[in-house]
């Protein structure tokens, strides 16, 4: 956090749960994206900043260029540096060229898609078409319509679809990565340890835990569910954070469909059906509920919309769908470990820290022990049935 010094501006963000907090990194500055706008000449003469993204993890704005509105993201470059960035560019690239609609990111002069300076990095996209209807939703708050939840389905598998052939290894250890490395192996514990090790502010965290037993009790059941399916989970770059809030809408109506795909900063090489059960864990289960009320948590009718979109495009088979059950309650826990390795690494924020682990990491697994939990589970069985 030492360069946060340097812009002392801060702006409201959202929080881990449902209030607003002052952001953990100081916002754009007008000067500050005219000064990194000067590398991108694609990007034309700043105007006037007209937004800063309420995001949690990094700073970002809309800047009026006589271009047009352009996206500048900052970020910590101990959480993205250059070469972590242009991982995403080039996934994006490969997106782009098979018709998928995304904004590639704007190169500079030097023909480089991100730029370094002092402890930030920063990327530059043109601002994707279409309406913003989920600017203000965070993560784990459910679509407003079946047809929107149809629709984020149906762009889903565009997406893995316009996936296919893009081989590039999976992501380097960093924080904020959806990986699919730990519980994608027959036996999870060896991974997990080499995760941990790979990662010292988790190491750190976990020294003084019982993390082996707490998994044991948690995970390693789901585990053992989805076991019998590992073998037929095909890898595949994936987009990794497949929320309401990461779409652009053709308008603000019930009736809307997603016209714009944002935010591929969590993307790594996983599977389909894991960025398939990513997307159920974001918009189909109000976690950030569950302190207030135990019942209502989940959204079956916004479920089957999604999966229906899915499904008309790329259609799922019984065992497909099995296994969706099986990888679900999982499916958080990477991410989670990653949010630990971020909260306790970068920010060193305690609070946020347990959170990340006891809430999240072991938490939400064992949700799906709970009635609401089972209900979830139980209805995609059912699917699974119809569909044999």
């Amino acid at each position: 956090m030492e360069a946060a010094s340097h812009h002392l501006t801060r702006v409201i963000s959202h929080g881990m749960d449902y209030d607003a907090v002052i952001s953990d990194w100081p916002a754009l500055t007008s000067a500050e994206v005219a000064r990194v706008l000067r590398h991108y000449p694609e990007a034309g003469k700043p105007q006037r900043l007209e937004w800063h993204s309420p995001r949690p993890f990094s700073a970002a704005c809309v800047m009026q260029t006589e271009t047009g509105e352009i996206v500048v993201k900052r970020h910590h470059v101990r959480v993205r540096d250059i070469a972590a960035l242009q991982e995403e560019h080039r996934f994006i690239a490969h997106l782009h060229a098979r018709a998928l609609p995304v904004s590639t990111a704007l190169s500079t002069e030097d023909g480089a898609t991100a730029l370094a300076d002092e402890h930030w990095t920063y990327e530059v996209f043109r601002l994707a078409p279409g309406v913003d209807l989920y600017r203000d939703a965070m993560s784990w708050t459910p679509f407003t319509s079946r047809a929107h939840a149809h629709s984020a389905g149906h762009m889903l598998a565009r997406l893995h679809q316009a996936a296919q052939g893009y081989e590039a290894p999976a992501r380097a250890a960093r924080p904020l990565i959806s990986s699919f490395t730990i519980f994608s192996q027959e036996d999870p514990v060896r991974p997990l340890q080499a995760y941990i090790e790979q990662r010292p502010a988790i190491a750190d965290y976990l020294a003084e835990r019982g993390w082996r037993g707490e998994v044991a009790q948690h995970l390693l059941p789901f585990h053992a569910q989805l076991k019998p399916y590992l073998d037929e989970m095909v890898p595949l770059w994936t987009h990794n954070d497949w929320h309401a809030s990461n779409l652009l809408w053709s308008d603000a109506s019930p009736q809307a469909g997603a016209v714009s795909v944002l935010d591929f900063g969590l993307s790594d090489r996983t599977c389909a059906l894991h960025d398939l059960a990513t997307a159920i864990e974001r918009n189909m289960v109000e976690w950030l509920a569950i302190p207030h009320r135990a019942e209502q948590l989940i959204h079956l009718d916004l479920l089957d919309a999604m999966l229906d979109g899915y499904a008309s495009l790329l259609p799922l088979t019984a065992r497909q769908l099995r296994a969706l059950a099986a990888l679900l309650p999982l499916v958080h826990a990477e991410f989670a470990l990653a949010e630990l390795d971020y909260f306790h690494g970068v920010t060193q924020s305690q609070q946020n820290a347990a959170l990340a682990y006891d809430t999240y990491f072991l938490g939400h697994a064992a949700w799906f022990n709970t009635p609401e939990g089972q209900r979830l589970l139980d209805h995609l069985r059912r699917r699974a049935d119809a569909a044999a």
